[in-house]
């Protein structure tokens, strides 16, 4: 009895730490979101200046990650709202809506009156009822620079039929978040976890709530059993029993001052509603079968045809105090609830070509497995190690695959291995995480996502297409070439905001003043033929911002930023007219 008291006295200081700790990371984060909602608000009157339904056909959307990519529940489309891009110095925010059609492969922007705001890292659900609804929950906005940040707690719907936004306002509903996760379950969203963080604080969730499609109400679930412990990016899904599958996500924890150790959890939990009990749900763990997943976070989730659960790339970060050690995947597991069994997902196709092929590029061909030992192994390809040391001392070991000198070479002059000879070239998407996956008529589609090689972030905007049934390779309906993408490097901004009153950096700077004065003007954003300045500023804002601030420094307040970078606009665009 002693033993039982104990552990309930030590269940309600869990509780009693995390309610003080969600009270200090809000008390400290309320600052920085009133800060952002000025900016925010700004986009918001911008947004309004929309009073009609524009849908206009566009090539394939920019780099991003952490967007949505969703299924309409009677036509052959893809929807894609929202997620973000990093250029190595600055952060950029999306609302916009893409609509891919699969048919006639082609991309349609579709810009519609009052949507949500900019935002990353929200969930997305699509239901049939009304012609087709979808559903969009929190997420988070970033200051350009990336320190500040701003979570969601709002809940939209897009009218698929009228194509119109609907903000929902419902008390009761989850505290802003975002890398939550939600499903439809019957005629409820179910939500569960995700994250809050502010500069110097952050809380992870592990609560759940239903929101009712009928009575537009919000509850607060609170199942009995042992549930998962409080994470974010996690796989959630709904099997054929009825029931939720949560698996893995990420989480951390501060083990000393300013450093932080982040946990990969693998684990698995069903949350299922109890029989004859309305409102009531029960945790249980699960120890599934099979081959699992290697332990990884940023992983991609959809629902095959069949109901198995699919789980696609991520990265397994190694971290010690002061390094950072990441690998990436490109590889497919799946799940089958009805066997609680897990199963890797094998592409037909030669062993040998999945052994030898560059990450995100053509395989060898099928003849390369016939040469000698010697010779495969000296074209195989090869693990590169780097140590980049970050300004706070923190050494991050990147590991990258290479092909060896050579092999192109030596398979070019065979004529026993060319493509050709080979059954044609093998194709396969670069591993990455944060992508968005979908499937429609037992296909699945990829886009975007990012990955990093050296000490630069690569965010990409290809779309690859696998058939779940044949499973022989994959398709490219969008190549993308990271090595033409915008970088900037990060020390230049760390050297602006370390000189205080918004100078241009160190010494070398102030020598090249002049030739930077004069090559100044056009890096601007240009202003195109017939363009006026009311479509010219959205367009281009971000970049201005950026550049105001770097004019009235850091300390300078989110309004007098917004009126100064207005101005320098406003300026350029009428000395280009």
């Amino acid at each position: 009895m002693g033993k039982k008291g104990k552990k309930e006295k030590k269940g309600r200081g869990a509780e009693k730490t995390a309610a003080k700790m969600e009270k200090k990371v809000s008390k400290r984060s309320r600052k920085e979101e009133e800060d952002l909602e000025a900016l925010i608000a700004h986009f918001q009157t911008l947004d309004a200046k929309k009073t009609q339904i524009v849908e206009t056909p566009c090539s394939p959307p920019s780099p991003r990650l952490n967007a949505s990519l969703s299924v309409h529940p009677e036509k052959d489309e893809l929807i894609l709202f929202g997620g973000e891009y990093f250029n190595g110095q600055k952060t950029f925010l999306y609302n916009e809506l893409y609509i891919y059609n699969i048919r006639k492969d082609t991309w349609t922007k579709v810009d519609i009156p009052n949507p949500p705001p900019r935002r990353c890292a929200h969930q997305a659900v699509v239901v049939p009822q009304g012609g087709g609804q979808l559903w969009i929950f929190g997420g988070e906005f970033a200051s350009p620079d990336g320190e500040q940040f701003y979570h969601y707690k709002d809940l939209w719907v897009l009218h698929l039929a009228t194509k119109t936004w609907e903000q929902v306002r419902s008390p009761g509903g989850p505290s802003g978040r975002s890398g939550h996760r939600m499903v439809a379950w019957k005629r409820q969203l179910i939500l569960f976890g995700g994250f809050h963080e502010s500069t110097r604080d952050y809380i992870y969730y592990n609560d759940v709530y239903s929101f009712d499609l009928d009575t537009f109400t919000w509850s607060k679930l609170s199942p009995s059993g042992t549930g998962p412990t409080p994470r974010s990016g996690c796989q959630m899904s709904v099997t054929p029993q009825g029931s939720i599958v949560i698996y893995g996500g990420y989480s951390k924890q501060r083990v000393k001052k300013d450093v932080d150790k982040g946990t990969q959890h693998s684990d698995m939990f069903l949350l299922k509603s109890e029989e004859g009990r309305e409102g009531r749900w029960v945790w249980t763990r699960i120890n599934p079968s099979g081959t699992k997943p290697t332990p990884r976070s940023g992983f991609s989730v959809a629902v095959a045809p069949n109901h198995q659960t699919l789980l696609f790339g991520g990265v397994c970060d190694e971290e010690e105090e002061e390094s950072l050690e990441g690998d990436f995947f490109n590889d497919l597991y799946f799940y089958d609830a009805t066997k609680n069994r897990w199963f890797a997902g094998q592409l037909k196709g030669p062993k040998s070509e999945k052994r030898k092929r560059r990450r995100g590029t053509k395989a060898e061909p099928e003849g390369a497995d016939k040469q000698d030992s010697g010779e495969a192994s000296a074209h195989a390809p090869l693990e590169v190690v780097r140590e980049v040391v970050a300004e706070d001392g923190t050494v991050v070991t990147i590991k990258q695959l290479i092909a060896a000198p050579g092999s192109s070479a030596q398979s070019q002059s065979d004529e026993d291995d060319s493509p050709e000879e080979a059954g044609g070239p093998w194709v396969e998407p670069r591993p990455r995480s944060n992508a968005m996956l979908a499937v429609k008529h037992s296909r699945l589609y990829l886009y975007g996502g990012m990955f990093e090689a050296g000490d630069r972030q690569v965010t990409l905007s290809d779309l690859y297409c696998l058939d779940l049934h044949k499973m022989d390779q994959w398709t490219v309906l969008v190549e993308a070439d990271p090595d033409t993408q915008e970088w900037l490097e990060e020390t230049d901004s760390e050297e602006d905001s370390d000189a205080g009153e918004g100078a241009e950096g160190g010494q070398e700077d102030e020598d090249d003043e002049g030739s930077s004065e004069e090559d100044g003007e056009p890096q601007h954003p240009l202003v195109t033929p017939g363009e006026q300045f009311e479509d010219y500023l959205p367009r281009t804002e971000l970049y201005w911002v950026r550049l105001a601030r770097d004019d009235v420094g850091p300390e300078a307040k989110e309004k007098r930023v917004l009126k100064v970078a207005h101005a320098m606009a406003k300026a350029f665009f009428d000395d280009s007219a």
